[in-house]
C-alpha cells in the first residue's frame, strides 16, 4: 500500500465473512486494525451499516462514466488518469450542490 499511495492503512472496516484466524494474521503483519461490521441481533428489515461498502459504491458511481465501463486504454497511467477524473467531476458536483 505504501508503494501506491504513500500512506499507510490503518483501520480496515471489514464484514462478518473476515472474522477468522486468516483475516487476522493478514492484517497483523502491516498493522491493520480489523473493524469487524456486524449486523444487529434481531434484525427484522433493513438497516444502515456505518462504514461498509465505501469503496464499492464509490466505483458504482465512477462506473456511470461510458469511457471507465471497458478497459480499452493501452496504458494504465491513461486508466487511472481517467479514474482521476471521473472522481474530481463527482466531487466538484457534490460541492456545486453544497454551495448551491
Amino acid at each position: 500500500m505504501r508503494s501506491e499511495t504513500g500512506e499507510t492503512v490503518e483501520i480496515a472496516y471489514v464484514d462478518q465473512g473476515y472474522t477468522g484466524e486468516n483475516a487476522a494474521d493478514a492484517a497483523e503483519e502491516p498493522r491493520i486494525k480489523l473493524e469487524v461490521v456486524k449486523l444487529p441481533t434481531g434484525k427484522r428489515c433493513f438497516v444502515l451499516l456505518p462504514r461498509r461498502w465505501v469503496i464499492e459504491g464509490s466505483f458504482g458511481w465512477v462506473s456511470r462514466f461510458r469511457r471507465l465501463a471497458r478497459d480499452y486504454e493501452r496504458l494504465p497511467e491513461t486508466l487511472a488518469g481517467l479514474h482521476f477524473v471521473a472522481f474530481v467531476i463527482l466531487m466538484l458536483k457534490n460541492v456545486t450542490e453544497v454551495l448551491g
